[in-house]
Formats: C-alpha cells, sequence, structure tokens
C-alpha cells in the first residue's frame, strides 16, 4: 500500500534522528493507522464532488468506518495528499484500517456501475434505458441527438454521473471507433463517407441478430447496391412508418407490415427509394459497423427469415420465392399453433 511506504519513510528518519520519544510515538501511529477499524459490516460511503478533507474525515467516523478523524487527516497529511480524495462512491469492507480507507481515497477505488445498452434501438429508445436507470444523474436533452450517432455498449461509471455524460460518452465512443476503422475499409465500396456506412450499418443491424450472418448480410446488401438494386429491407419501411418502434394494431397489438407500407414512399422505406435510407434507423453497434467495412464476398442478393432467428440466402429470384413460399408457410402454421393454444385455454 502507498501509505505504509510513506510511514517506512518516517520510520527512516525516526532511526536517523534516533530518540526513544519520536520512536515511541512512531510505533504509536504505525499501530493506530494500520490496525483494523472499527466497522463490523461492508458500507458504502459516499465523497462528493468538492468535499474537503475534515468533512470527508467527520462523516467516516460518524459512521463508524474509523475510530478518530484525526488519524485519518493526520495520514493524508503525511502522505502529502491532504485535499486529493476522489469524488464517488466507495465500498469499505469490514475492519477496514485508516491506511487502507486512505490508499482507497486517494487511488479514487470508487464502486463502479453500470448501463447496458442493446445494439439496434433507436436514439429514442436508448433513451428511454437511461432514464430508467436510477444511479444516473440530471435530465436527458429535450432534443434528441442524431439516429445512429450513439455506440451501443456496457458504459461502467461512478455515482453521480449524469445521463448526458453518458451520452457524450456513447457519442464519443462511436466517432472513435469510426475514426479506427474507417481508415482500413475496404476498396470499392458503394458509400462514401462514415456516416453512409452508419446508415447501411443500422438496416445490417435491424436485419440479423446472429453474429455469423452479419457479414453475408453486409455483404448481399453491398452486392445490391453495387448492382443499382434497391436495398428492400424490412426495418426500413417500419422505421419510416414508426420511427423504429414496433408496428401495432388498433388494440396495441403487435402486427406485421402492411402492404400499403410497403407501397407508401417515404424518406426510409427502401422498397420504393433507390440506394440508402435518408438516415440510420438505428444505433449499430461494433460488430455491424465493422461488416459494412469489411463485407463478405457472397453471389446472394436476395434473403428471407426462416423463422428460427436466421434466414436463408439465394443467388436466383425463383430460388428466393422458394424460400419466401415456405416462411409464409411456416407463419401460417405458427398462427395455427397459436390459435389453437388460445382456444384450449378458453375452454372451461
Amino acid at each position: 500500500m502507498r501509505f505504509i511506504k510513506a510511514l517506512v519513510s518516517l520510520l527512516i528518519v525516526a532511526i536517523i534522528l534516533g530518540g526513544a520519544g519520536l520512536l515511541g510515538g512512531y510505533v504509536w501511529l504505525t499501530n493506530e493507522i494500520v490496525k483494523p477499524g472499527p466497522s463490523q459490516t461492508e458500507q458504502s460511503f459516499e465523497v462528493k464532488s468538492g468535499e474537503g478533507l475534515n468533512a470527508i474525515a467527520a462523516r467516516l467516523e460518524a459512521d463508524g468506518l474509523i475510530s478518530d478523524d484525526l488519524l485519518l487527516r493526520l495520514a493524508f497529511r503525511l502522505e502529502g495528499a491532504t485535499g486529493q480524495a476522489k469524488a464517488g462512491e466507495y465500498q469499505f469492507g469490514p475492519g477496514l484500517s485508516v491506511a487502507e480507507t486512505l490508499d482507497r481515497l486517494i487511488e479514487g477505488k470508487v464502486i463502479q456501475h453500470r448501463v447496458t445498452v442493446p445494439e439496434g434501438l433507436t436514439v429514442a429508445q436508448t433513451f428511454r434505458i437511461l432514464e430508467a436507470n436510477e444511479t444516473l444523474v440530471g435530465k436527458l436533452p429535450d432534443e434528441l441527438p442524431p439516429e445512429g450517432s450513439l455506440l451501443p455498449d456496457t458504459y461502467f461509471f461512478g455515482r453521480g454521473m449524469t445521463r448526458q455524460g453518458i451520452v457524450d460518452l456513447m457519442q464519443t465512443a462511436q466517432a472513435d471507433l469510426l475514426e479506427e476503422l474507417w481508415p482500413a475499409r475496404q476498396d470499392g465500396l458503394p458509400f462514401a463517407t462514415p456516416y453512409e456506412a452508419v446508415i447501411l450499418a443500422s438496416v445490417v443491424e435491424k436485419e440479423t441478430g446472429l453474429a455469423s450472418e452479419r457479414g453475408q448480410v453486409a455483404g448481399l446488401f453491398v452486392g445490391r447496391l453495387k448492382r443499382g438494386m434497391r436495398l428492400q429491407s424490412d426495418p426500413t419501411i417500419i422505421y419510416g412508418e414508426s420511427g423504429g418502434e414496433p408496428l401495432r394494431d388498433a388494440n396495441g397489438n403487435r402486427r406485421g407490415i402492411r402492404r400499403s407500407e410497403i407501397n407508401r414512399v417515404t424518406d426510409w422505406n427502401t422498397y420504393q427509394i433507390d440506394g440508402l435510407p435518408k438516415t440510420p434507423i438505428a444505433n449499430p453497434g461494433r460488430d455491424a459497423i465493422a461488416a459494412v467495412l469489411q463485407p463478405e464476398s457472397t453471389e446472394y442478393v436476395f434473403f428471407v427469415a426462416d423463422g428460427t432467428g436466421g434466414h436463408k440466402f439465394a443467388k436466383t429470384n425463383a430460388e428466393h420465392e422458394r424460400n419466401v413460399a415456405a416462411y409464409r408457410a411456416y407463419e401460417r402454421e405458427e398462427l395455427a399453433r397459436e390459435r389453437a393454444e388460445r382456444d384450449a385455454q378458453a375452454e372451461p
């Protein structure tokens, strides 16, 4: 421990200077500072931003974590660290000595909280997660940042972190990731800027949740763009209709995409517009961004869900139509099964 080194230095001085009184004082001080503290339980303790040493030491004594605030103040001064206690929430175990308490305060060994934002959520959905986190403080901005500008991940923080602070971290993390990956991108990609890469990555992110498919889906979409084909991605329809929220019927139940929505022209509906959507349709994760910058080479140009969380890929329209027919049959079977289960539950 760093403070023990300070005590050793003090001992050397005492030996050089000599004197039973000085040596005796050193032995007493050492014993008091390194002996187990009075606390019998594990406790959390928060150091507030700007809080002075005297106030911190007094509260530690009042909470039963140290036996005498004077010892801690003296230890701070011997360390030459007056006023250097770092703000945050600490976890102090039973019997923690003054020396150990000092080391934790100086080194800032605060409790790390976390908030996890999954890939593929919109900014609005991400804000709801941050709003619901009870450890974060402060309000989120009324105006949402640009769609797709937040990098999904698990973020660690100390108590007192603001919600805006997490938003700033997420935006910085995405900017840093693009700065890292963009220069090493594959040659000949059908988009010209990092922002366009994020747009395509958001479509890939929404199309598949399987890591094993991400590179192939990215390669398929890159291939379609190079051929001048439309992306024809269902999630882009949904974003144009609801801003990425699930589509629901009049009773509030989730529903599929309607033919009228497929045919409706929006700035995002890639069944009706050429090229990329106007903006990202979600916040893509690291792997989706990496996939569109280094897409797999593939001859597939069509794909459809297979009902198990993955997709069936096809090189020709005829093959694709067969896959679509198989998926529609699966959907009908699932609907019939669900209906039979509901009927069985309704029977007296």
